[in-house]
C-alpha cells in the first residue's frame, strides 16, 4: 500500500511540475514600444493556455485587446479589453487567435500591433489562478520612463494573492491522488 501510495504522489508531482505557464514580456526588453519588431518577436514563441502576454510601456502608449477586423484596420474605438498603467498582463486562457494595438492609432498603423495564436495546452494541467487581465504582476525598478518591470521568478511560477500556483496545483492533486489511491 505504501508503495503504490508513493508511486501516485510521485506521478502526480511530476504532472503537478508541468502546469508552469510562461510570462511572455512582450517585446522582451524593448517593451510594447513603436520601435520594436513585435512580428519578429512573436515568430519563434509557441504561446498555449495558460500562458500570460505581460505588456510593458512608457506613458505615451496603452495596449488594447482587439478583433480581427479592428487589428487589421488598427480601429482603437472598437476594443474588447484596455489598459494605459503602463505595466498591465493578459492571461491567455483559451486556444485561438489574440490580437493586441496600441491605443494611439497612428503607432498602430506604424507596427505596434500584435498578433499571436494560442494553442491548446497539450499534456500540462493549466495554471490555476491566472491573473485576471489587468492585474499587476511582481515588479522592479525600468530604465523604461520609469515604469516598472515584470520580473519572473526564475522558476516562471505565477504567485497569485501571495501563493505560489504550483504549489496550489500540487496541493490539490496530492489530495485528489490520495482519495483515489
Amino acid at each position: 500500500m505504501a508503495k503504490q501510495l508513493l508511486l501516485c504522489v510521485l506521478v502526480i508531482f511530476g504532472l503537478a511540475l508541468t502546469s508552469k505557464a510562461t510570462v511572455y514580456t512582450v517585446g522582451d526588453n524593448s517593451g510594447w514600444d513603436i520601435s520594436t519588431d513585435l512580428d519578429t518577436w512573436a515568430k519563434d514563441k509557441r504561446f498555449v493556455v495558460g500562458d500570460i502576454l505581460a505588456f510593458q510601456f512608457s506613458s505615451y502608449h496603452s495596449v488594447n485587446e482587439v478583433t480581427k477586423q479592428s487589428y487589421e484596420g488598427c480601429n482603437t474605438t472598437n476594443v474588447l479589453q484596455s489598459s494605459s498603467n503602463g505595466n498591465t498582463s493578459f492571461p491567455l486562457n483559451t486556444p485561438g487567435d489574440r490580437y493586441f494595438v496600441c491605443g494611439n492609432k497612428l503607432h498602430c498603423l506604424g507596427g505596434m500591433k500584435l498578433h499571436v495564436q494560442v494553442e491548446e495546452n497539450q499534456g500540462a494541467l493549466s495554471p490555476a489562478g491566472a491573473p485576471e487581465s489587468g492585474a499587476a504582476l511582481p515588479t522592479s525598478p525600468s530604465s523604461k520612463s520609469g515604469n516598472p518591470s515584470v520580473v519572473v521568478p526564475s522558476s516562471a511560477v505565477l504567485v497569485h494573492g501571495g501563493i505560489r500556483v504550483d504549489s496550489l496545483v500540487l496541493g490539490f492533486v496530492v489530495f485528489v491522488a490520495s482519495t483515489m489511491c
